[in-house]
């Protein structure tokens, strides 16, 4: 997180956390929509949306020049993405398998 002078490490936690619990307490596809059109630019959420628009390919082993011909993103950024989905926070792997779930219950 950015460090602000007048901000303390507590101070900087807890307000990340309190952004954490936000994005929690959404419900919808929808709701997280307009949180985040709210919060975010629109380079910020293309950024996130690239991001995330690559974990699949990833998870089926496809070839990074493959993932960008698929989906235009950068090798690089491609990259990064496998970079934290194999050693991250877990956070990616998560957030996909819950989706998988999600789509066999309704499929």
């Amino acid at each position: 997180m950015k460090s602000h002078r007048n901000v303390t490490p507590r101070q900087e936690a807890l307000a990340e956390r309190n952004l954490y619990t936000a994005l929690a307490a959404l419900h919808s596809p929808e709701e997280c929509r307009a949180f985040l059109r709210d919060l975010c630019t629109p380079a910020e959420i293309q950024a996130m949306a690239d991001r995330w628009s690559v974990v699949e390919h990833l998870q089926r082993e496809l070839p990074y020049r493959e993932i960008h011909r698929l989906t235009g993103v950068s090798v690089t950024t491609i990259g990064r993405v496998a970079r934290f989905l194999a050693s991250g926070n877990g956070g990616y792997e998560v957030a996909a398998k819950r989706l998988t779930k999600g789509a066999s219950r309704h499929g």
